[in-house]
């Protein structure tokens, strides 16, 4: 192709090859393939590490609540924020439990636990859902609790209260790990559909 302007000077552009886009693709070769395992690999890992922060911190918030009975008005029971807190942790804690287990499993032995029951789109699904559904329930639980909490410290500041700040401080770090593992299942699941 040549392009002329009014100065009689000719200009010669050739067209760029075309790439196949398998072609480019295997370009990387084995490097690429790699990066590729790698981050699968680190998603999978960090997904699990997550997880198993948020069954730690829910678990310890369940105990310090079951644990925060100091006779007469400061007994949990007495109070449903502080079931619920309580309620919120054990399921939480349940779920992260399971959720550790078939990580684990999977990464370990490589079997999945859901394939013969989920198809894998599905069992991203469940993950992700079942991540928000839990930040959610920690994130109410603990923001039903807090003024409870702050009017109890008004009146009288005592181990009660303490370990109920305790309680409501450590559902409050699960839900962050919970929240940030819904993050990466929401990516996972997003890779799965569009891929």
């Amino acid at each position: 192709m040549s392009i002329s302007n009014d100065s009689e000077t000719k200009i010669e552009v050739q067209p760029e090859p075309s790439v196949d886009p398998p072609a480019a693709a295997t370009t990387g070769g084995f490097a690429g393939l790699l990066r590729r395992w790698k981050s699968k690999e680190l998603l999978k890992i960090s997904s699990l590490g997550l997880r198993g922060l948020a069954l730690f911190f829910s678990l310890v918030s369940f105990i310090v609540v079951v644990t925060n009975n100091h006779g007469d008005w400061k007994e949990f029971h007495q109070y449903q924020e502080y079931r619920y807190l309580l309620a919120v942790a054990f399921l939480s804690a349940l779920y992260t439990g399971l959720q550790v287990f078939r990580q684990a499993h999977e990464l370990f032995t490589g079997i999945y636990l859901l394939q013969n029951l989920l198809q894998p789109k599905f069992a991203g699904l469940i993950d992700f859902v079942g991540d928000q559904v839990f930040a959610y329930l920690l994130l109410s639980s603990v923001s039903s609790a807090i003024p409870l909490t702050d009017r109890m410290r008004e009146s009288a500041d005592n181990i009660f209260t303490d370990s109920s700040v305790a309680a409501i401080s450590l559902s409050f770090i699960a839900f962050m790990f919970v929240a940030s593992s819904a993050a990466i299942s929401a990516y996972k699941l997003s890779i799965q559909i569009y891929v």
